[in-house]
């Protein structure tokens, strides 16, 4: 192999991306973060406690339920977990028949579980923001990578599932 086809190879590997820049994971945990400092300064409770904890579980234990199926989904497909790694199939299963997005729904409401369970009114706040950072940041920005590189196709999977719910 010649150094320009080595160049060339590197150059369309780099281009096989979302090109989202932070991991959503992250996104949420700085917001919970946040949530937390502005909680300890201005302690603003969310929920009365009866029934806080049992809401909170049962918002994490979806959250668990869905991330688990949906990162599933994807191995058997032979694909990534990754908005930051080359996507190698159009997955359409399992819980992608539902939502084109089910690791982010999981990671919302596992925020809201934990935001429910530190009952901290400044979580809940925040959970908009952090909503249109990833919607912004990271879907809008794989959408139209996965536009490019699976056309019609996505274009017709797109039609028929919503990007949430």
């Amino acid at each position: 192999m010649t150094i320009g086809k080595e160049a060339h190879l590197m150059k369309s590997q780099l281009s096989d991306r979302s090109r989202v820049r932070i991991p959503p994971p992250l996104i949420f945990i700085g917001a919970f973060v946040a949530s937390r400092f502005l909680q300890s300064r201005m302690p603003v409770p969310l929920l009365p406690n009866k029934g806080r904890t049992r809401l909170g579980l049962v918002l994490i234990g979806g959250a668990s339920t869905i991330a688990t199926f949906a990162a599933r989904t994807l191995r058997r497909a032979g694909t990534d977990i990754s908005p930051m790694r080359p996507t190698t199939t159009l997955v359409v299963e399992g819980p992608y028949r539902f939502t084109r997005n089910p690791l982010y729904l999981a990671l919302t409401l596992f925020y809201a579980g934990l935001t429910v369970l530190a009952n901290t009114f400044w979580g809940a706040l925040l959970l908009p923001v952090v909503l249109v950072l990833v919607n912004r940041g990271v879907i809008e920005r794989e959408e139209r990578y996965l536009e490019r590189k699976f056309g019609e196709q996505y274009m017709q999977y797109k039609e028929r599932v919503r990007r949430w719910l």
